[in-house]
């Protein structure tokens, strides 16, 4: 009988643990989500086999909650409502968005804020005749309720917390999470315009501003210098490009993008939610033989985007909403985002090294077919369901993502419409990828050719070594993350953004004397490539390590700051 899903030990425990019921095996876990997805018997059959083969990983929300008993929403992430001036007045107030989050954390889902919108520290409130107290200590009342509030899983709300660089209370921001514990439910990022880009290169002054009053100049060189400085010791802040995410967003006519995900991956208008998947392409890995060499099967990668399109599409009328706002915004724009995972693992297995020329040429290409036939099958939807509500075909047509699709898929566009506004993203997949027996993670190098995990046997818990699917299945000795200078991972991050209408996740590895020119040059040249966003980590940083040692190897794990808890979902 056929075998399918995760043959190791440790990535089969974690998907059960993780996406399945109690004593669900994982080819019935597979039907269960294909059965919940799909539009007919014969839509069934093909995405049952792409879900049980791995060759496309539904985000973990969609493995655990498509069909099941309990109430999971299906989306990994939102960006909340606007956050209103006022402490509790007002359907948009602070405690009204935090109870808001509240309800979408105990739904499974993490959330992106906007604290832009909160009058600066020292500010008068006439109605109270007092000084505001300003954005940051709102946003540990975030924190808090995300501590406290256990989702659908088992797991603590993620949160990402932006401020604009323009604010008054930037500094205060930047410095925010420079501790061990403070605000250690959030990752934090600092939106940066074209306009503090352009007077940091030229040496020019800065304005603050909060509802068009100037606070205060500042040197934009310092405040750069200081945001460096912070994420170059701590890892946070991380960098949104503001200007250059509204500029390149299909939906310009009728958003304004403010926040992402918590991972970054996704900008999202408010209340905009995240709906993610990712395509494995070591899983599209094959040989004729023996003693041929390995080879990409494109004509299968081709033919499983329109079905898993198909799906994913469905989950947006599926789904369960934690606010009738967040469903609202789905279905009038019907977001998604497919992305890739194993990308170093396939590649390297193609001959390709991480980051050389023939790699990103080869994730260009692979890309690009993903691209264009994600909307190539969107416009076929478009046919049969119908546009997007808030499709319109002139604007949407002129939106600068658009402009680089093949002119026969604008034609098609033009004459279908289209079913979904967005279709693409790059995200972090670190559990997903895991789970199909350790892929490396959505475009990164190969951490370490051999992990560490704590499994539960008949012995009782023990730690067992997991390699690398590239290392154990392929062959192949990869060039890994301590391999990879600054410049290859911005390149491959920039040969990605090209391919993607959302964003990417990626980290920029630095290592720990990296100099400093060197470090603050990544982000200027992330602006420059028209990256969306840059996330480094540099080893030896202040921040507690996220890295641990294996005996011969290097895992990458996580350790809870509050808990202490390890976890290696990457």
């Amino acid at each position: 009988m056929q075998t399918y899903g995760p043959t190791t030990l440790a990535s089969d425990q974690l998907h059960a643990e993780k996406y399945r019921s109690p004593g669900e095996s994982f080819r019935e876990a597979m039907t269960r989500v294909a059965k919940a997805l799909s539009d007919n018997d014969d839509h069934f059959k093909v995405i049952r086999e792409i879900f049980l083969y791995q060759r496309f990983l539904p985000a973990g929300r969609i493995q655990s909650g498509a069909g099941s008993l309990r109430n999971i929403c299906m989306h990994n992430c939102f960006v909340s409502g606007t956050i209103e001036d006022s402490f509790t007045e007002g359907s948009g107030s602070i405690m009204q968005r935090a109870a808001e989050a509240a309800k979408t954390m105990r739904m499974g889902g993490g959330i992106g804020y906007d604290f832009s919108t909160l009058r600066p520290r020292g500010a008068l409130i006439r109605k109270l005749g007092a000084a505001s107290s300003g954005p940051l200590p709102f946003m540990e009342i975030y924190d808090a309720i995300g501590r406290a509030t256990s989702s659908a899983g088992n797991r603590r709300g993620a949160q990402m917390g932006v401020l604009r660089v323009d604010h008054p209370d930037i500094e205060e921001f930047i410095r925010a999470k420079q501790n061990y514990g403070k605000l250690s439910g959030f990752n934090i990022s600092v939106a940066i315009t074209d306009e503090f880009m352009e007077a940091m290169l030229q040496d020019r002054p800065f304005n603050l501003t909060f509802e068009g009053h100037i606070y205060r100049q500042v040197n934009a060189k310092a405040l750069w210098e200081m945001i460096m400085r912070s994420t170059y010791d701590w890892a946070d802040p991380g960098v949104l490009f503001i200007d250059t995410i509204n500029e390149r967003n299909n939906l310009y006519y009728c958003e304004t993008l403010a926040a992402t995900n918590p991972c970054g991956e996704q900008p999202l208008p408010p209340y905009g939610a995240c709906l993610l998947g990712s395509f494995n392409l070591a899983a599209y890995i094959y040989r004729d033989g023996l003693a041929s060499p390995w080879l990409f099967d494109y004509a299968k990668f081709t033919m499983d985007i329109a079905p898993i399109v198909r799906a994913m599409d469905n989950v947006v009328d599926k789904a369960h909403y934690p606010l009738h706002e967040q469903e609202k915004e789905a279905r009038a724009k019907r977001r998604m985002g497919l992305g890739v995972t194993g990308v170093a693992n396939a590649l390297e297995a193609l001959g390709h090294r991480y980051a050389s020329e023939s790699f990103r040429k080869t994730l260009a290409h692979i890309l690009g077919i993903l691209r264009n036939e994600a909307y190539r099958a969107s416009t076929e939807l478009a046919t049969e369901k119908g546009a997007f509500p808030l499709y319109d075909k002139d604007k949407y047509l002129q939106s600068r993502f658009i402009q680089t699709l093949p002119e026969n898929i604008l034609e098609l566009i033009g004459q279908r419409g289209i079913r979904n506004s967005h279709l693409l993203s790059i995200a972090p997949t670190g559990t997903i990828s895991f789970c199909a027996d350790n892929v490396s993670s959505g475009i990164e190098p190969v951490f370490a050719t051999k992990v560490k995990r704590l499994v539960n046997t008949l012995k009782g818990q023990e730690e067992l070594e997991v390699e690398d699917y590239g290392y154990r299945f392929f062959g192949v000795e990869p060039k890994t993350v301590a391999d990879c200078t600054p410049a290859d991972h911005l390149s491959v991050l920039a040969c990605a953004a090209t391919f993607v209408d959302s964003a990417v996740s990626k980290t920029v590895n630095v290592p720990t004397n990296i100099a400093w020119e060197d470090f603050s040059n990544i982000y200027i040249k992330a602006w420059q490539e028209n990256c969306k966003g840059c996330t480094t980590y540099r080893v030896g940083g202040m921040r507690e390590a996220i890295l641990e040692a294996a005996p011969e190897e290097d895992l990458s794990c996580k350790v809870d700051p509050d808990t202490g808890e390890r976890s290696c979902d990457g």
